[in-house]
């Protein structure tokens, strides 16, 4: 036993003096101070880092305090004067070092000329073509606003401007700066390699260029970060950031992909006036405080998935020319989009947007921002549509509201042709599911997995390991799940489903569900025009023998032209308001064409043999003139006396007599109108009445839609019906 236990004594003392090589990895090694002997020991033999020579002073404490003046100076004369040297650019580590006191890079770096033609041998060939592909681009800008280069003496020059150009790459892995860091008016010509950084005071960028890819991953901004005017020529990596201080990259330009995932801002954010030439990742970024990026320019992708805003959100006077991603969002207060403007196939991506508190809200053009507003599908997004529906009401934005309600409906007849004619995963035998995508390995492992437990909803599928997303994204808009029901039940559900899936179609393409109040009047418009025409044509081209009863060719030029303008203003009105201006002239035709077609072609084919060949079908009251609402008359006189003695048939043999078959159809249609015409009640083709009923019918109906839209649609009556 006293054997074991030494044994045991012995193996935890070796394991204390002799660490293994995983913990001698995790484990950093204490800092020592930077001597000026160990600085100069490092200048004379630099490393090779990436194939270049690097200076290394990684795992140091350098303190460049003013207490330390002496030490300081001869730090930036030294390091200068090595990563000066012509021919191969050296680097500078300053990896896991901790600076004490203020850092000045531009006391590191080579000063040169900002404008002009002057290059200093230095350079490489390459390093001159970057400085000066950014010299051609302060050019044109300095052309662009001439202000800028006026100086009290007008013979001096822009040439003695300069910058501080940084050749070498530079390390900060893990570094800690206790005082201001201070990298202004740099240009970066190799990498800068940032991750983990800690500036404890202000760390200043502005007016940096970085020409290759940059990278402050996981970096730590404890106070202001100022990146005011910057460019990053390459890729800029700000994944994990924290940015406890204010953040400021106001008129800086991105010009290839800027990474913030999952960054965290603590303080305002200022990202006006930037310049987005790549994507813009700020994915799963929450920010504590209010950020703007008012009047930028995004030319890619903006992603906001998953971002979490807990104060306002600013996006005014943005351009945005690609779509913005905000899946599954979160805003806490206000997203203001105020005069942003969106290039043809941009928009807001908002499925699984959150609206987590009673501040929050959408805020921008009345009557534009829904129409950039897209969801992809109904499931799991109608708890959003509710609520943006909301949001746009009490803002008294009713365009918008009706256009997020038209939008939820279009999703809603997308659901219900997909339960008519798709195929449910529940119930399809595995020869259907190979036919309409799946191999047969996937529509094995949908028959095996539905016999333990049906479907609920086709997302499941992604579930399955044999299933990838590429296929589902091939075949959703062809499957269904549902449960399985008797084969009676199952042909009534489809019926149904179907005069649904048709009633909300026409609602949609008639008048965009209630919500465009041009488009219903088009539409009238080309009905009063078509049954006008069609009530002329009944009337007047009776009978060619034995004696003919037809329109004089005068007559039939002012029904065509008539005719013509109503279509003309309806077609004109369709076109502009229809989002699909040819399936909503199909859908009035189909409404209106066949079945009067069908009785023409019979009351055409049996012929008229009554009395009062020749006189009008149609009667007008002659008593009184003015406008009445007709929506409870009937289109056919009474029976009684008394009432025909009230009503003369309408004459043939005036010019503009033309003018009362419009007249009916109106007043048929809409049920008001100052001439009350009628059908007479006595010898009269069934037919004839049957056509006149047909579009009474047709009346009511649009009627009903037509109030609906308007009561939709006026501001007024619209708040008076939603918030009494």
């Amino acid at each position: 036993m006293i054997r074991l236990i030494a044994l045991m004594l012995v193996l935890t003392l070796s394991l204390v003096l002799h660490p293994t090589p995983v913990q001698a990895a995790i484990a950093q090694p204490d800092r020592i101070p930077l001597t000026l002997e160990l600085l100069q020991d490092r200048l004379r033999n630099p490393i090779q880092s990436d194939g270049l020579p690097t200076v290394d002073l990684h795992g140091l404490v350098i303190d460049l305090r003013p207490e330390n003046k002496e030490f300081r100076d001869q730090f930036y004369r030294l390091v200068q004067a090595q990563i000066q040297r012509p021919g191969t650019p050296i680097g500078l580590d300053l990896s896991y070092s901790l600076i004490q006191g203020d850092f000045q890079v531009s006391q590191l770096g080579l000063r040169a000329p900002l404008y002009g033609q002057a290059l200093t041998p230095i350079f490489s060939p390459t390093e001159q073509e970057q400085l000066q592909r950014d010299r051609r681009r302060l050019s044109q800008l300095g052309k662009l606003s001439k202000s800028l280069l006026s100086t009290a003496n007008p013979d001096l020059q822009a040439t003695t401007l300069q910058i501080t150009v940084f050749r070498g790459p530079l390390k900060l892995m893990q570094s800690r700066f206790l005082g201001v860091a201070d990298f202004t008016n740099t240009f970066f010509l190799n990498r800068v390699e940032a991750q983990g950084v800690q500036f404890a005071q202000i760390s200043d960028w502005s007016q940096s260029r970085f020409s290759q890819p940059t990278s402050f991953a996981g970096a730590m901004f404890a106070r202001e970060g100022r990146f005011r005017s910057s460019i990053f020529f390459a890729k800029a990596d700000f994944d994990q950031a924290q940015f406890q201080g204010e953040v400021n990259f106001q008129s800086s330009e991105f010009q290839a992909t800027a990474n913030f995932n999952r960054a965290v801002f603590q303080q305002t954010a200022n990202f006006t006036r930037i310049q987005w030439q790549g994507n813009a990742d700020f994915a799963q970024t929450r920010w504590q405080a209010q950020v703007f990026f008012s009047r930028g320019t995004f030319s890619r992708a903006l992603f906001l998935a998953d971002a979490v805003f807990e104060k306002a959100a600013l996006f005014r006077e943005v351009r945005f020319n690609q779509p913005v991603n905000l899946r599954g969002a979160t805003i806490l207060n206000r997203a203001d989009f105020g005069y942003a403007g969106f290039a043809r196939g941009a928009y807001l991506n908002v499925p699984g947007l959150r609206f987590d508190s009673d501040q929050a809200k959408i805020v921008g053009n009345p009557g534009r921002i829904g129409r950039y507003i897209s969801v992809p599908t109904l499931e799991g997004n109608e708890n959003l549509l509710r609520e943006l529906v909301r949001n746009f009401r009490h803002l008294e934005q009713i365009p918008d509201a009706n256009q997020i309600e038209y939008t939820r409906e279009r999703l809603r007849l997308k659901e219900l042709r997909q339960q008519v004619v798709g195929i449910n995963i529940n119930t399809a035998p595995p020869a259907l599911l190979t036919q309409i995508g799946f191999t047969v390995e996937q529509a094995t492992e949908i028959v095996r997995y539905r016999a333990r437990s049906p479907f609920r909803s086709t997302t499941e599928l992604l579930s399955l390991g044999a299933i990838d997303l590429a296929t589902f994204i091939n075949v959703r808009d062809r499957i269904l799940a549902k449960e399985m029901m008797s084969s009676p039940q199952e042909v009534w559900s489809r019926i149904t489903t179907g005069l649904s899936w048709v009633g909300l179609g026409l609602l949609l393409l008639l008048s965009r569900y209630g919500t465009n109040t041009w488009l219903i009047f088009g539409v009238g418009l080309v009905a009063i025009a078509y049954f006008g025409v069609l009530f002329w044509f009944v009337d007047r081209w009776r009978r060619l023998t034995p004696t003919p009863i037809l329109p004089s060719p005068s007559e039939t030029v002012w029904v065509m032209s008539g005719f013509s303008f109503l279509c003309v203003a309806g077609f004109s009105a369709i076109l502009r308001n229809a989002e699909n201006p040819l399936l909503t002239l199909l859908s009035v035709g189909a409404i209106a064409v066949p079945i009067p077609t069908l009785l023409l072609i019979l009351l055409y084919q049996q012929g008229r043999y009554h009395p009062m060949m020749d006189t009008s079908y149609f009667t007008e009251e002659g008593s009184l003139r003015q406008l009445r609402i007709l929506i409870g008359r009937l289109p056919v006189i009474p029976r009684h006396e008394m009432f025909r003695e009230r009503y003369m048939p309408i004459l043939w043999e005036r010019r503009w007599s033309w003018l009362n078959y419009f007249d009916f159809s109106f007043n048929n249609l809409l049920k008001f109108g100052f001439n009350d015409i009628r059908l007479r009640d006595e010898n009269i083709p069934g037919l004839i009445t049957t056509l006149v009923w047909y579009q009474w019918f047709l009346g009511i109906l649009y009627i009903a839609l037509l109030l609906w839209t308007l009561s939709r649609t006026i501001p007024g009556l619209n708040l008076l019906i939603y918030f009494k």
